[in-house]
């Protein structure tokens, strides 16, 4: 059975969904209902043509922090390339890349207006984080996401040169160990999450997972971490 939403913020039990992991349909995306829907282990996705669409997989793929795989020819990369990490200093740019670059996994359509205005405010909110990846001074890749508790859901990421993508997924992870977050949710399984070290959990065991993170407070506002203290990051 697929629920429609009303204007309140309420959503199903999560273990209501379909066998898709379609739960709902409707509501807007107004943040405190995406923040409620996060908080339950539940996500938007859909085209902008549709019904807003509301998700809980039956398996979530999650990287546990601090182990993600670091392959021997992105190793390579990190220490070719002079990489610059930084946080949160431009979402705008790594949305607009994330609904632009194109990739091979992935479909762009869903990164709507209504996305990008809805998450902007998350963003505003601290809610909202950035992992962007420079090289020679030109953002070449990155990844945004929303944290609540020591939980944080990978929305999407880019790449315009090589393994930047990849280079964002890997800071984020070491700092997230070091911040003691307990997963990285990457919502949909897809191969290039696996090769990166994800281990797909059940609904329930996710749930339960996510339950343990939302003991935690929230760490809002800009994040800051150096990242110069990363291994593989800036070995030369």
């Amino acid at each position: 059975m697929i629920f429609s939403l009303t204007d309140e913020y309420i959503f199903p039990h999560p273990e209501l969904s379909e066998d898709s992991g379609l739960l709902a349909v409707g509501g807007d995306l107004d943040p405190q209902r995406l923040l409620l829907a996060y908080a339950n282990g539940i996500f938007p996705w859909f085209n902008p043509e549709d019904e807003i669409m509301w998700w809980s997989s039956p398996f979530r793929p999650v990287f546990i922090p601090g182990k993600v795989k670091v392959s021997k020819s992105l190793r390579a990369s990190m220490r070719k390339h002079k990489f610059e990490i930084k946080l949160d200093s431009n979402f705008k740019e790594v949305i607009e890349n994330c609904a632009t670059v194109e990739r091979k996994d992935q479909d762009l359509t869903w990164i709507s207006d209504e996305i990008k205005d809805s998450y902007q405010v998350l963003f505003d909110l601290g809610y909202l984080h950035t992992v962007e990846v420079y090289l020679e001074g030109k953002m070449v890749g990155g990844l945004y996401g929303v944290s609540l508790g020591r939980a944080f859901f990978g929305e999407s990421m880019f790449q315009t040169v090589s393994d930047a993508s990849k280079v964002a997924l890997f800071a984020l992870s070491e700092m997230l160990k070091e911040w003691e977050f307990l997963f990285i949710d990457s919502q949909v399984s897809n191969p290039h999450s696996y090769r990166m070290g994800a281990r797909e959990l059940t609904k329930k065991d996710f749930l339960s997972l996510l339950t343990n993170s939302l003991d935690f407070d929230t760490i809002r506002g800009k994040w800051e971490y150096d990242f110069t203290k990363v291994s593989y990051l800036y070995a030369r």
